[in-house]
């Protein structure tokens, strides 16, 4: 595999504007979360932005960033459109989708994604989940879950605690490995039922019988959308 890392990253946010440039331990946190990307030594890393404020911000650090367009509506649709400047000849074949707003992820996990890619070739898509121990995140909306089958397929996802009764739950990690070609299968789709029910742009994929495989981690990375978690990245990064 010759993978390529694509954070996606954005100035519009409803709850912390200006979110990927706002300051975490003397540095931008996109700049932050690109740091996490090239420690983890995995692949070339690129920042799909729609600002040249974010731009400026990793060009500043030596980093690679490329502009897209504001508009798009998402941000697998901005890694893409990242995808088509960086390497329009198809030189990486494996595209990790690392989300802007984790500065605080340990880079050994960002490996952890490759692994279900690597052991099962009808798998499309990869992603990441941490087990469920407390009772307040198995009823929190914001924790999505996910349902794995046995053999790692992740056969669901949902805001709402699936599937029912006693055993593990799930808390799904928004980091995601795409095969090239699944990739742009996947934004030439139209967003489906149920992802506009969920408002889970995964389940797109599921139900365009497209196959996500999840491999289980440790720990849940710190993501920032809030001024609370952005004060307490602050605290973890300062120390």
């Amino acid at each position: 595999m010759n993978p390529l890392i694509l954070i996606p990253a954005r100035m519009a946010s409803t709850r912390l504007p200006n979110k990927p440039i706002a300051d975490i331990a003397g540095l931008p946190m996109i700049v932050q979360c690109y740091k996490r990307a090239m420690e983890s030594g995995l692949a070339r890393v690129v920042v799909a932005c729609d600002s040249p404020q974010i731009q400026q911000a990793i060009e500043a650090e030596g980093g690679e960033a490329v502009l897209t367009d504001p508009d798009l509506p998402s941000g697998s649709d901005r890694i893409y459109a990242a995808l088509k400047q960086v390497d329009a000849s198809g030189e990486h074949d494996i595209i990790v989708n690392l989300q802007g707003d984790m500065p605080t992820l340990d880079p050994a996990v960002i490996a952890s994604v490759l692994k279900p890619l690597s052991e099962n070739q009808r798998c499309d898509i990869a992603t990441l989940a941490a087990e469920i121990y407390t009772q307040e995140e198995r009823e929190n909306p914001a924790v999505v879950k996910l349902v794995i089958a046995q053999n790692g397929q992740a056969l669901y996802f949902s805001r709402n605690l699936i599937p029912a009764n006693e055993g593990k739950h799930y808390h799904h990690i928004g980091i995601y490995a795409y095969r090239r070609e699944a990739l742009e299968k996947f934004v030439s789709l139209s967003p489906s039922p149920l992802e506009q029910r969920e408002k889970l742009e995964q389940l797109r994929a599921l139900e365009a019988g497209m196959i996500i495989s999840a491999e289980v981690v440790d720990t849940v990375p710190l993501g920032v959308d809030t001024p609370e978690q952005l004060e307490m990245a602050r605290k973890i990064l300062s120390s």
